[in-house]
């Protein structure tokens, strides 16, 4: 067990359509006009954060799991583990701010996991990824209308799911959450600045039985990834799920006008290659080009489709499906270097891949989130460390400067 000292983060930053979802066996809608496909990337850095490494938050965090042994991890846990990469936003001094999700995997057993940003460095001499500060978020203001977990109102596992980060100009940070789905504002200490931000017309199973209202999005299939615009107007909040009512293995984009607090009514459609993948994050390659990570939900030798693609929003066809064409295959990975162990191909075998993001034109970094302590996909029976991996592809994107800033 790796456990790391208490620091202080310092210098940071539709229509309701109540009808059936489609099940996981239905067809997905074919791929919109496909443009060239890239070649195979090449892992350029390996390093990683042991699976059990954990920090002061919640003490203890894990009771709600019981205490059978979880590929050899014992709950509870004496201090909080610094798991699920979930989002990811890089700062200026070369660390990179990390958002934990909602912790064990559902609102019933994940009270005792405090919502958390932390601050890592990789070091891919060394191999490590060290934890060098971290902020909780919190509602001081009492901003959230209903109950929370905690008296203190700082925000827990059970209060939202977090899945997706933008970061601020001035250091904040802008939320994507699956429980409602809800857009969240914090200030850079974590502090929450406004009310919690509904999509009009899309009620997770969550807030459905808080608002009164019939779920049209199953669980867990909110804010997967979020984009910022390079100018920084506009957020694109990609649901992970298909809402009831369109077609099956599609899934919304909304765009959100920073400025305005509020929807602009703009959406676009992505189709995924099969009904039972998902999506992982969603990133701006420049004002109408993004980057998604597409996943099955398998993991080790089972995983079959761990994919990034490039879309484009001012491409689609008849049925606004937007175009996308293969940027990466993550299980087929070029090691020359043997990098990543002793094979001359590199798999980044995990059940949930869900941070890329763009280093510069040819090099893209991504995460795992490892599920702590119930994913095994580098090795059956022992719990997935975070891995940072870095590959550089075989051409540029050709990105917005800002972007690379």
């Amino acid at each position: 067990m790796t456990r790391l000292p208490r620091l202080a983060l310092t210098g940071l930053t539709v229509l309701t359509l109540a009808v059936a979802l489609p099940t996981s066996g239905s067809a997905a809608p074919a791929d919109s006009g496909r443009t060239a496909d890239f070649g195979p990337a090449v892992l350029t850095g390996f390093a990683k954060l042991p699976a059990a490494t954990f920090v002061p938050a919640s003490d203890p965090s894990g009771s709600l799991l019981g205490a059978t042994p979880v590929n050899g991890i014992t709950p509870p846990f004496a201090d909080q583990p610094v798991q699920g990469f979930s989002g990811i936003a890089r700062n200026r001094d070369d660390s990179y701010d990390v958002l934990s999700d909602n912790g064990y995997g559902n609102i019933a057993n994940s009270a005792d996991f405090v919502l958390r940003i932390h601050r890592i460095i990789p070091d891919f001499g060394t191999r490590a990824v060290d934890v060098v500060g971290g902020l909780n978020l919190t509602d001081p203001r009492g901003l959230v209308p209903w109950p929370l977990t905690r008296a203190d109102r700082v925000l827990t596992g059970a209060d939202f799911d977090v899945e997706s980060i933008v970061k601020d100009a001035d250091g904040g940070y802008w939320i994507g959450d699956e429980f409602g789905p809800y857009l969240l504002h914090f200030d850079r200490a974590g502090r929450l600045l406004a009310a919690p931000i509904p999509l009009e017309g899309v009620h997770a199973p969550e807030s459905a039985a808080r608002d009164g209202v019939a779920a049209n999005l199953n669980s867990s299939k909110g804010f997967e990834g979020m984009a910022a615009s390079p100018d920084g107007k506009f957020l694109y909040p990609l649901l992970e799920g298909t809402v009831a009512g369109d077609a099956p293995g599609t899934l919304r984009i909304n765009q959100f006008d920073r400025a305005a607090g509020a929807y602009t009514g703009r959406r676009w459609v992505y189709p995924l290659a099969s009904t039972a993948n998902a999506i992982g994050d969603f990133i701006a390659v420049d004002r109408q080009r993004f980057l998604v990570i597409e996943r099955d939900n398998a993991q080790g030798d089972a995983a079959a489709f761990k994919k990034i693609f490039l879309v484009d929003l001012a491409d689609r066809d008849q049925d606004g499906l937007v175009d996308k064409s293969l940027v990466a295959d993550l299980l087929a990975i070029a090691d020359p270097q043997r990098l990543g162990g002793s094979a001359d191909t590199f798999r980044f075998p995990f059940q949930t891949i869900e941070d890329v993001l763009i280093l510069d034109n040819r090099t893209l970094a991504v995460l795992n989130d490892n599920n702590f302590p119930f994913s095994s996909g580098r090795t059956p029976g022992q719990p997935d460390d975070d891995e940072f991996i870095t590959i550089r592809l075989d051409r540029s994107l050709h990105a917005d400067h800002r972007v690379l800033d």
